[in-house]
This record gives C-alpha cells, structure tokens and sequence, in this order.
C-alpha cells in the first residue's frame, strides 16, 4: 500500500526520524492558517507546498488547470494562498502518471529547510528495501540526493553504496557509522546522520514497510541530518497487525477496477493487452500470462480468484475483465485441487448465462480434479465457449481467435 508524503512523513517521526515539519491542507481557505500554525511551531517564514498525490517527479510536474509546477516554494505568508490555489484541487502530470494528470485533493505546506548558516546544505539519497537475490533487507545511499537513482546508477555508479542487514541481529551500530563516513559527513553531521539512519531502520521493520525511499536527506546548514520527502510503500499482507496504518488507504489513488475487484477478495492487477486471464493460484496466473504471450498476445491483466470459482464469483471477475476495451478474448486456466473443475465449470456456465453471453471469445482450461466431467459439463452447455484439456491447447485456441 502507497502512502502519501504526509502520511510517511508521520509515521517516520513516529519513529523518532527528523522530518521537514508540515501542515495538511485539502482547501484553500484553511491554508494561510495552517500557514502561520507551522511559523509559530517552527519559526519558518518561507513554505514549501507539494501537491500530495502517488507518484514522483511533482517538482517537475506540471497542473494542467494553471500551469504551476507540483511542487513551490512561497516565500511568505502572502504567497501561501495564491500558491495553494495554484495547485490544489487542479490535475497534476508528472513523469510517473503516464500520461493521465492526477487530481490534487490534499496539499501539504511545509517549513523552509533550505536556511542560510555555517555551512552549505548538502541533499543526500537513502532507500531501505529487501533485495530478493540475497533475502536481506539493504539501505541503499549516495552523495547525490535529489536526482533520480537511476540517472546516478547509470553515470555515477561509484556514487552508489549498498549496506547489507543480517536478518539475525538486524542494523548495527558500525553500520550505521559506516554509512555516514561513506557519505563524507563529520562531527555533529556523522552523529546526526548515524541516529537518523538507526531510526530510519526501526521504522521500515516496526511499520513492516516493502520500502522506504527518501530522496532527498537533508544536511542543513547547520549540520541537521532531516527527511525532506518520504516515499513510503507499506506490506499489504501485514496490514492486520497496523490498522491505524490501513486507514491511510487512498483508494483515490488507486486504480478502480483493482479496487472493486479487493473488496470482493479478487487479487487483481491490471496490464495494458488484450487477452483477460482468469485463473486460480498466483503461480498458474503467471504461467498462464507466459504462454499468451509465446502464444502472439498479450496478458490485459492477473487475476487470481483464489480457492472459490462459484457462478456469483466468476461473474464478477468477468465484470471486472470486460470493462477493458481492449480485451479480445478470454482465457480460464484452473487446476482443480482444493477446489473441483466441475464445480467451477458450473460457475462458468451459471455466470455466463446470467451475464447473457460473454461478447468475446472465451477459452476454457480445466485440469486435475473432475476435470474430463469439467469439459462434458461446459461441451454440453451450448453456449459458445472453447474448452482445451493442455495447456498449450489453450494457447493454440486463443491464437486462433486473436488471428
């Protein structure tokens, strides 16, 4: 589950990491007096207003409604609401929204971190993550915060350093030390950075995230080590252990199809081709999205429905399959274990009635468990459905009919 930037923001220094401080905003009106909440809570005198949508790339981005970027930098309190009009409630396009502008329905207004002192401010990049190669989670750090990591792995990548975790005594604290003198840091920034970096870990472990992304950390001018922004990527399948954390769910922001298709236990992902897959078990779904592919097509989605395939399930994914107008054809791929092929030809057959046909081709792979009682079910329906017993059987059907 994505988070917004405020939203990481809080549960980082719920943790104890230093964040750029921040108000909220989801209205104009209220947004020269969250404004002045923040100066008396900070004494900053300068605002930074981010659109608060899931995507990167905002300070780049561009409003289609006023043609202010994602990101701005009011200097004043007379400027906040003008520049909060500028953004809020317009549609934001960044270079991660592929090509759909996204509605801004929150802003967040925060301090000036970017203050004159000793010292030059310096913007660092960090990331936690599990790397899957190895089965242990890893802080990833560089010099050059700011930038896309990409960018700077492919022109800089001696400016990219990796930090291993031993899953059996966590972050140590020469870890820690070591990534700060990586970094270049000293004095009260090596402390400051070593702290930030303890309580970084122990919040990507306490929150049970997938990821963590700040870019940039912040050196001040005087040697603060603070999380100006935070993408923060949180374990769906934890969430029950963080029910405060599931009430942060903005399904605004997700894609609607896979909404509806979750709250009817559907796992469900959208793709961009054109044959629907309908399947049970995450393994098959991808063999299944495998075989389209070598078959000259392409997978419009994964949908796994799971241990139970009845009439009133499979009409639902049927629905959720066909509103894609790209979708040509239809491929049922179920191996009967837990659950019988014929009571799932049954559902089939059920669904496919009481939709009134299907308007596409469908193709019927039914394997293991009842299943030559599965095909004579749906061969004698009448209804216009091609069964297959093989796999590539059914690969050779759905080529047949994208031809």
């Amino acid at each position: 589950m994505n988070l917004h930037e405020y939203q990481g923001k809080s549960i980082l220094k719920s943790f104890g990491v230093a964040i750029q401080e921040n108000v909220v905003v989801d209205n104009v009106a209220d947004s020269v007096a969250k404004a002045k909440e923040l100066t008396e809570k900070t004494g900053t005198e300068w605002y930074v207003v981010k659109a608060q949508i899931h995507a990167g790339g905002r300070g780049k981005g561009t409003v289609e409604e006023t043609g202010s970027r994602g990101v701005v930098l009011a200097k004043g309190i007379d400027k906040v609401e003008e520049t909060v009009k500028g953004i809020l409630g317009g549609h934001l396009e960044t270079a991660q929204t592929n090509g759909v502008a996204k509605l801004v329905s929150k802003v967040m207004i925060a301090e000036d971190v970017y203050y004159p002192g000793d010292s030059e401010p310096s913007e660092i990049y960090m990331s936690v993550l599990m790397d899957r190669d190895k089965g242990r989670n890893v802080i990833i750090y560089s010099t050059e915060g700011g930038m896309d990591i990409e960018t700077v792995a492919e022109e800089t990548p001696h400016l990219i350093f990796k930090e291993e975790i031993d899953p059996r005594v966590g972050l140590q604290g020469f870890q820690a030390r070591k990534i700060a003198f990586n970094l270049g840091l000293s004095g009260k920034a090596l402390k400051e950075m070593t702290k930030f970096v303890s309580s970084l870990y122990a919040a990507y472990i306490g929150c049970d995230a997938s990821m963590f992304e700040i870019n940039p950390v912040l050196k001040t001018s005087d040697d603060k080590i603070i999380a100006v922004d935070a993408k923060v990527t949180l374990d769906d399948t934890a969430l029950f252990r963080h029910k405060d954390y599931s009430e942060m769910r903005d399904k605004s922001e997700e894609n609607p199809d896979e909404v509806e298709a979750g709250e009817v236990g559907l796992n469900f992902v959208k793709l961009d081709g054109n044959v629907g897959c309908l399947v049970n078990g995450a393994g098959l779904a991808m063999a299944t999205m495998d075989i389209i592919k070598q078959s000259g097509g392409n997978p419009a989605n994964f949908l796994d429905v799971g241990g139970t395939a009845d009439a009133a399930r499979v009409e639902k994914a049927f629905d959720i399959i066909l509103k894609d107008e790209n979708v040509k054809a239809i491929l049922i791929n179920i191996f009967g274990g837990i659950v019988r092929c014929d009571r799932v030809a049954q559902g089939i057959v059920d669904a496919y009635k009481n939709m009134g046909g299907i308007p596409v081709p469908l193709i019927v792979r039914l394997q293991g468990t009842n299943a030559v009682e599965a095909k004579q079910l749906i061969d004698d329906s009448g209804l216009d459905v091609q069964s297959a017993v093989l796999l590539q059987e059914a690969a050779d059907l759905v080529k047949n009919v994208l031809a």
